[in-house]
């Protein structure tokens, strides 16, 4: 009976032993758990960091490409403009004296006058050219009526307003203008050098505005085009 109950308190002891065991195991799958719940928000929150990271990532690149297209629209705008208004304003006052020279060169021609700084010796002579069978077209038109009508044509469509207006039919007329004017430039210092044997100064002065003139319309329109202004339909 003595051993049988020794043997009972050892079982006891040790199945409280082994309880106790079995609770701390538990208490500690518990704290595993909890400490596995508490470290997966964190997880989760490292991929919302990622999601932030993302967007600043496509936003830099939204941001380049605007940066990229900047310069662009820029130039596109500055195309659009056409010619600075310092261009258009030396064009108008190369016009205005190939205007003033025409003038007086018709004034000369009906009035027999002398032209001021013509000496009339050697090759210049500026009488001597004005008043020749070829002063005339077609022996009734003097060739000072068509240079002042030219003029008068060219400095209206050399006027800032003229350059900014957005028909396309303005700049053809402006560059038709030119490129007939100086075909008759190069006409005119054949009949100089080849037929009449005389050059005037002024007549010479004339041309070197009318080449001028032509170069920069055909520079303006390779560089801005024929009406840049004008907005898409």
């Amino acid at each position: 009976m003595p051993a049988s109950k020794s043997a009972r308190a050892r079982s006891a002891r040790g199945g409280s032993r082994s309880g106790r065991s079995g609770a701390g195991r538990a208490a500690t799958a518990g704290r595993s758990g909890a400490g596995g719940t508490a470290r997966g928000p964190r997880g989760g929150g490292g991929g919302n960091q990622a999601q932030p990271q993302a967007a600043r990532d496509g936003g830099s690149g939204r941001g380049s490409a605007r940066l990229q297209l900047v310069p662009e629209a820029t130039d596109a705008a500055a195309a659009s403009q056409g010619p600075p208004l310092w261009f258009q304003l030396t064009t108008l006052a190369l016009a205005l004296g190939g205007l003033g020279v025409s003038i007086y060169e018709t004034y000369a021609h009906f009035t027999g006058s002398h032209l001021a700084g013509c000496t009339g010796t050697g090759t210049e002579d500026c009488t001597k050219v004005i008043t020749s069978p070829q002063s005339m077209v077609f022996g009734v038109i003097p060739v000072a009526i068509l240079g002042l009508a030219f003029y008068a044509f060219v400095v209206a469509i050399m006027t800032p307003w003229a350059w900014r207006m957005r028909r396309r039919e303005v700049a053809w007329l402006r560059l038709a203008a030119m490129i007939v004017g100086m075909g008759f430039v190069l006409y005119l210092v054949y009949a100089e050098l080849f037929q009449i044997g005389s050059i005037c100064l002024y007549c010479t002065s004339v041309h070197a505005i009318t080449f001028v003139l032509f170069v920069m319309t055909v520079f303006a329109a390779a560089t801005w085009g024929l009406a840049p202004g004008r907005r898409p339909g």
